[in-house]
């Protein structure tokens, strides 16, 4: 974001529509705040997230503050225990996309690196809630941690606000269908290919955010009804096909995606491969963004005894898919 945008944003009336993205402690203006804020990941900006930050947008509006979240990058995990890190459900510019909808005027992404990890709960709380953000209020869930080592939760939050001078408001779980919202769940349902679940916490379709691999005729135009994602390192649902939409240049097509390892055709190549409906040539480069939302699962993947076998199984589940964007109209 320009200086010029962080700059109007400061001194724009909170809720006016105006946002800002702070990448350091440093962008910050003079001046800023006093803030109502949110400290989390926000992996997925989920329902849960968007309960939090919708009543962070509300309190600033009634008291002319400014609505913030603060959120980090990397994700603590992958710098704290990399061989444990949880894949990603939204990458850092989809995560700040979905943020700048919820209503709040700001985010401050922190790099989070040994410096940060290292400071305690009190030295985050006075050097940036406090110093450099004028928290007036904070709102997080129940099962909130932050400081070396997650060692303070909400309790110990609630007895800084009360030291400093800021509120504490802990918000319950947001649940759906009776399942508890939160980005892990919504992680192992998606890992486990039970996108419609997962689209009930996320409030939207799953999506995947990349590129087209080389080949398959994908030139300056993409000339076969193929689509293969470039390899890619976040989140993606369990292997199996899926009735999927895929969102190129503005234009939208009905799709059904194989994820997996097309075991049917010898050694194993693991793809995530789309075959367009009503397919007509389009504008695709290698560099094109692509987004890819799953929208059900039709079945697992499975080795099938010969190819015209998976061809009678790929026109079943061609005619599912047809089916299900019938009924959605």
């Amino acid at each position: 974001m320009s200086p010029e945008r962080i700059h109007a944003a400061s001194q724009a009336p909170a809720g006016s529509g105006a946002f800002a993205v702070f990448r350091s402690l440093d962008e910050i203006p003079a001046g800023f705040g006093p803030t109502v804020a949110a400290v989390g990941n926000f992996d997925g900006v989920h329902k849960g997230h968007r309960a939090i930050l919708a009543a962070v947008a509300a309190e600033a509006r009634e008291t002319g503050a400014r609505a913030m979240a603060i959120t980090f990058d990397p994700h603590p995990e992958q710098l704290l225990r990399p061989a444990q890190a949880p894949k990603l459900i939204t990458p850092l510019p989809e995560r700040l996309r979905l943020l700048a909808e919820t209503g709040i005027d700001a985010v401050l992404v922190l790099r989070f690196d040994r410096e940060l990890a290292s400071l305690s709960a009190r030295e985050f709380a006075e050097q940036i809630l406090i110093a450099a953000l004028r928290v007036s209020s904070m709102h997080e869930g129940r099962n909130f941690r932050f400081g070396q080592g997650a060692t303070a939760g909400v309790n110990e939050l609630a007895a800084m606000g009360k030291q400093f001078g800021f509120a504490v408001h802990v918000r319950n779980a947001v649940r759906v269908h009776g399942l508890e919202v939160s980005s892990s769940a919504v992680r192992a349902l998606v890992s486990a290919g039970d996108v419609r679940r997962a689209l009930w916490m996320l409030g939207r379709p799953f999506a995947v955010l990349s590129t087209p691999a080389s080949g398959r005729g994908i030139g300056t135009r993409l000339l076969v009804p193929t689509v293969n994602l470039a390899p890619y390192n976040g989140l993606l649902p369990g292997f199996g096909v899926y009735v999927t939409r895929l969102k190129v240049n503005g234009r939208s097509f009905q799709a059904v995606t194989n994820v997996g390892n097309r075991p049917t055709f010898g050694e194993a190549s693991f793809a995530v491969e789309s075959h367009i409906l009503e397919f007509e040539p389009i504008d695709l480069g290698e560099d094109t963004p692509i987004e890819l939302e799953f929208l059900m699962r039709l079945r697992g993947e499975r080795e099938w005894p010969s190819p015209e076998a998976l061809k009678a199984q790929i026109f079943k589940d061609v005619a599912r898919a047809k089916r299900y964007f019938a009924r959605v109209k």
